[in-house]
């Protein structure tokens, strides 16, 4: 086994991606590992896992792609999408291994499982190559990348609840001189007795339903910065002895927010 010197390129939270910069003077050029084409898998397609499960370097498990269009969560909360899963064994260790077709091209990266005891339970999941692509790319030549946002902040959904709100995102904060703030998007406050005021609820962006947190980053991700969408929110407004909830519609222009 080899040790060699590198340094850190850039990542992406969002995708649980890094790219680093490999000095190569010692080796000379390395060689390259082909691609595949994730798009093109199918289930029940013979795959291979390669990592370090418990500090086992080199370890080869193999398997077959059980599950396609999977969703897992990643380090920075906000939902990784189509991410392939796999009856491999994957343990801890694995994250950030190569799994390959039967022909030894990258098909995915090796990134989580699915277990209640923290060891395998023959539900693996690998980030697809096609993703793995445009993000890589985008972090060699920039250093960073740049994911679409609102740009506000949000109460979590089990404070929410407390205060009533069953469905959708309770906006928190809405900061002065953004687009979202240009839009009248309208954040929670306390009261001068100090009681709580509940801002915005983000019901829907788009053709989307927003239900919960992770619904809206689902429905923002398709977009890039700089594009707007429309934000369907329920605003809540004193009547009688009661709040009625009247929905309202809000052009906003997504901003750019760079995972570095």
């Amino acid at each position: 086994m080899s040790r060699l010197d590198a340094s850190l390129v850039g990542y992406s939270p969002d995708r649980d991606v890094a790219v680093l910069k490999v000095d190569t003077k010692q080796t000379g050029p390395l060689t390259p590992i082909k691609l595949g084409e994730s798009a093109l898998l199918r289930v029940g397609q013979y795959v291979l896992a390669i990592g370090n499960p418990f500090g086992l370097d080199h370890t080869l498990t193999t398997g077959v792609v059980s599950g396609l269009g999977r969703e897992v969560q990643s380090p920075s909360g906000r939902p990784i999408a189509n991410v392939i899963q796999t009856d491999a064994a994957i343990n801890p260790g694995n994250s950030g291994g190569a799994l390959l077709d039967s022909s030894g091209r990258l098909i995915g990266m090796n990134t989580a499982i699915y277990s209640p005891s923290g060891a395998s339970a023959g539900i693996g999941f690998a980030i697809p190559v096609d993703t793995l692509k445009a993000q890589v790319g985008t972090l060699i030549a920039n250093g960073k990348v740049e994911r679409p946002a609102l740009g506000i902040s949000y109460i979590p959904a089990a404070q929410a609840r407390s205060l009533g709100v069953t469905r959708g995102v309770l906006v928190l904060d809405v900061p002065a001189g953004s687009s979202a703030a240009k839009a009248g998007l309208r954040g929670s406050y306390r009261s001068a007795s100090g009681e709580p005021v509940l801002g915005d609820v983000i019901v829907g962006v788009n053709g989307d339903t927003v239900r919960t947190d992770l619904d809206l980053f689902r429905a923002i991700d398709k977009f890039a910065p700089g594009e707007r969408v429309t934000v369907r929110v329920q605003r809540l407004r004193p009547g009688g002895d009661r709040l009625v909830e009247d929905e309202t519609r809000l052009s906003i222009e997504l901003q750019a927010m760079a995972t570095t």
